[in-house]
Formats: structure tokens, sequence, C-alpha cells
């Protein structure tokens, strides 16, 4: 399993992002007015980004876990997964950022019998795996998907565990 405590933020060797463009297209970027689940007016599909040598530093210290985990499979890159994979340097969860455009992809194999055995593995760690389509949320648990719908600012996951039965919900800001 991974541990974000290793975690790098620096490609492993022999990993670049090549023609793959899918962060500009899952993630807002505000420093260049892209907006989630529409492609950044920068990128040249199949090309790169128009702006490489100016992107923001937003831009440049993101790598997906596939440009820094050399265990990871061709079949995780981006381009070829239609999701992005990411740790959450504060929760330690990992983030999948799905492509709008493949709303399902996460649910294909090899993908989704990979994401529940990270789910599986990560609950002893008190890690949870996010599913994101855009605003929307879903956890993968070891034994069911927990759709989560639209966070807002300060929302937060509760995990609960009854009886060897893990649950999670969206507790709202204040609540």
């Amino acid at each position: 399993m991974l541990d974000p405590a290793t975690f790098v933020a620096h490609p492993a060797p022999g990993r670049s992002c090549g023609t793959c463009t899918l962060c500009c297209k899952v993630y807002d970027v505000p420093a260049v007015e892209s907006v989630a689940g529409q492609w950044c007016r920068h990128t040249r599909q199949g090309k790169g980004c128009a702006i490489h040598p100016t992107r923001p530093d937003h831009c440049r210290a993101f790598h997906c876990l596939w440009m820094t985990e050399a265990w990871l499979g061709a079949e995780w890159k981006p381009e070829k997964a239609k999701m992005v994979l990411a740790l959450d340097p504060v929760t330690k969860n990992m983030n999948v950022q799905v492509d709008p455009g493949q709303p399902n992809a996460w649910r294909r194999e090899p993908y989704y019998g990979q994401l529940r055995r990270w789910a599986t593995a990560s609950l002893a760690q008190d890690r949870l795996v996010l599913v994101h389509l855009n605003t929307s949320t879903t956890v993968i648990l070891p034994d069911r998907d927990v759709a989560l719908g639209v966070f807002e600012p300060g929302d937060r996951i509760v995990r609960r565990d009854r009886a060897g039965v893990f649950d999670v919900e969206k507790v709202r800001a204040g609540a």
C-alpha cells in the first residue's frame, strides 16, 4: 500500500506527462481561470500545455500518482484510465478525479477491483478512497460505494465502525 509519509512530489524515473493532459480538465485552477470538468483553455489535447514554460506554480507542483509511483502500471496513466489519482497531503485520503466525459471509468476493471482493494487496506490506516466526478463525491468501502453528493466548504466526512462494518457520512459545516 502506498505510504503518504514517503510520497514524493517529483516524477518517478522514466515517467513524464507526454500527451496526457487529463489533470487540465478535472481540477479547478483559478490562476488560469480553469474550471473542473472543462478543458483548460491552454490545453492542446494530445500535445500538452501551450503555456508549459510559464504555467502557474499550482500546475508546476502537481504530479499525479501515476507520475510519482513507478509501481502503478501503464493502465493507470490518466489519459488511458480516464481518471487522475492523487493523495491528499493532510487527510492522506486517495482522491480519484474522474473525467466527466467518462463518468463510469472508475467502475471498469481493472480499476474498480484495485480501488476496492486500496479502500480495504486504507481503512486500517484511517484513510479513505474518494471518487470525485466534478463536485460530487463517492466513497469506496470494502463492501459497497457510498454516494455523498456535493461538498460545500467546511463539510467533512465522518467514518464509523459499527461491529466491524464501516460506514461514512457527510457532515455539514457547523453541524
